[in-house]
């Protein structure tokens, strides 16, 4: 029981020197962080992506990504998982709906830190679709990110081509992302996500969004520090057949210290 209670209490210090750690940094401070996509401080994004306008029928689907990024080795490793929570409509029909999960998409980076920080790494998707929900197949390929933070500004760019191990199926991801800070944790942030389908016709390969969001870093005292966003982009390209005109967008991401998970050495 004395074991239990040591433990306890040498838990609850930790989160408490993690959380004084946070609250010594500002609010633009954090928010730069929370942009970075390989900055040193576990996060775990939820992003919601509305489509409107899907098919034929004029339809909308919704996709919720749950994406953890995890550092390992102080940093140097970044791990990325996205988990898509699916809502796809039947774009043959006026009604009905495929719901589940979709393919996971794990990216592990190996990450340099400076002026211009940088990572490189495996891709793969991963088959956990349901049907309808996409291409259940298993996947690899090479990763890039690079990031610079010149004054108020975060701008960076992720780029990855994943090819199918069990058939012809080539996907191409490229996603610039551009912030500018304002006071008080506020920013405006742009970051299109453009995908390229190879093996499709060029009616239904492209997918190429351009449109603004704008979030703010939220400080709460004595809690963990948080990070909202809303945007919408126009689809200026889209599959002719699934594909649709506008995309609303909102996230929250909860930044989580690392010492929160450190055990101490005495135990």
């Amino acid at each position: 029981m004395k074991t239990t209670n040591q433990k306890t209490i040498i838990s609850v210090l930790i989160l408490l020197i993690s959380l004084i750690s946070n609250a010594q940094l500002s609010e633009e401070e954090l928010a730069k962080i929370a942009q970075d996509p390989i900055a040193n401080i576990i996060s775990v994004p939820f992003q919601n992506n509305m489509t409107i306008g899907v098919g034929p029928y004029d339809r909308t689907s919704n996709i919720t990504n749950i994406q953890p990024v995890i550092p390992m080795a102080d940093g140097k490793i970044i791990a990325r998982v996205i988990l898509p929570i699916v809502n796809q409509p039947n774009i043959f029909s006026e009604s009905g709906n495929f719901k589940g999960i979709g393919d996971v998409n794990l990216s592990v980076f190996y990450t340099k830190k400076g002026k211009v920080s940088w990572g490189v790494g495996p891709v793969m998707n991963i088959p956990t679709a349901g049907d309808n929900l996409g291409i259940k197949e298993w996947g690899v390929g090479p990763s890039l990110v690079g990031v610079i933070k010149p004054s108020n500004w975060v701008i960076g760019m992720l780029v990855n081509n994943v090819w199918s191990l069990e058939s012809d199926n080539s996907a191409f991801t490229i996603q610039p992302f551009i912030n500018y800070n304002l006071p008080k944790g506020y920013y405006l942030s742009t970051s299109p996500k453009v995908v390229a389908n190879w093996e499709a016709d060029s009616d239904n390969r492209w997918t190429i969004p351009m449109g603004i969001g704008v979030g703010k870093l939220v400080k709460p005292k004595g809690f963990l520090p948080f990070n909202i966003q809303v945007g919408a982009d126009y689809l200026i390209e889209s599959p002719e057949l699934n594909g649709g005109s506008w995309m609303l967008k909102f996230s929250f991401t909860a930044l989580i210290p690392k010492a929160i998970f450190k055990k101490n050495k005495n135990q």
